[in-house]
């Protein structure tokens, strides 16, 4: 049976999640996983590895983690493109460096991609990173201080010319339904 009768693309999407943490890339991915997309996500890969930062390992454990996840989702996702399967990526793609490879991984693996960049205000991302905080979960096992988002705040590297499709995130919506496309 072709992929195309299975009900399967023939060149499937991974979707790149772009934005600060607290701007509503999980909410808007687990939307498109609720449309049949796989979600990839480093942050549930260190989750359910490794536990919560600061208590079930030690924060100088960190970044070992964080490459043996973004090892993990890179093999996963060449797999599910191998497979025909379209993909939501879960993850800040802050810079631009990383990004590009992304997409020429996905090229070369025989997809496409889209980029959705989701632009949210620094208030509302400490709004939200701050009830973020209170909960137990995946999102909530690498604390956020306002000291940190500040310092994410400076080093993002906002999409401009890469393709990029824009959300802008209205304050107290979650990212898919309150949002305006650019």
């Amino acid at each position: 049976m072709r992929a195309d009768e299975a009900g399967l693309p023939e060149q499937p999407e991974v979707v790149l999640m772009c934005g600060v943490a607290g701007s509503g890339k999980t909410t808007y991915a687990k939307d498109l996983e609720a449309k049949g997309y796989v979600r990839l996500s480093v942050d549930e890969e260190i989750w359910r590895r490794f536990g919560r930062y600061g208590v079930d390992y030690e924060p100088d454990q960190y970044e070992v983690h964080t490459e043996v996840a973004r090892r993990a989702v890179r093999e996963r996702l060449l797999s599910l493109i191998a497979r025909r399967r379209n993909v939501v990526i879960d993850s800040s793609f802050w810079q631009r460096s990383r990004r590009q490879a992304y997409k020429e991984l996905i090229e070369q693996a025989g997809g496409c991609w889209r980029l959705v960049y989701l632009k949210a205000d620094p208030a509302l991302l400490r709004k939200r990173l701050h009830t973020r905080a209170e909960r137990f979960d995946a999102n909530a096992a690498f604390p956020i201080t306002d000291e940190l988002l500040d310092r994410y705040l400076q080093s993002f590297e906002p999409p401009f010319g890469e393709g990029e499709e824009v959300v802008v995130v209205a304050a107290d919506c979650r990212a898919g339904a309150c949002a305006t496309h650019k």
